[in-house]
């Protein structure tokens, strides 16, 4: 169960995620990019994991910090919509070459 999200500071990060008995690599993040955001809106069960490549610097953001710096700046809010439009643009993108079988 997630708490908290993450922003990277420096360095990298790979999110991956176990099925049928392997691992598969779904993405790198790097500098800026924020994970862990899903859990802190719907507190489920991490969907992925992600480890750091080589050396990374990552700060920790609990809920309620997030959601005063929300209040505070409510832009923030915006911006992680739009990260997160993004990353369904990706996957529906993805969806549809694996199902056309490129």
């Amino acid at each position: 169960m997630g708490d908290c999200m993450y922003v990277i500071q420096e360095g990298q990060a790979e999110v991956v995620r176990e099925a049928e008995g392997r691992e598969i690599s779904l993405r790198m993040l790097g500098k800026g990019d924020l994970f862990g955001e899903m859990a802190v809106v719907n507190r489920e069960v991490r969907s992925a994991s992600v480890r750091a490549v080589g050396d990374a610097r990552v700060l920790t953001i609990d809920k309620k910090t997030f959601l005063r710096r929300v209040h505070e700046d409510p832009s923030l809010a915006y911006r992680i919509l739009q990260t997160l439009s993004q990353r369904v643009r990706e996957l529906t993108a993805d969806l549809e070459r694996a199902r056309s079988g490129n």
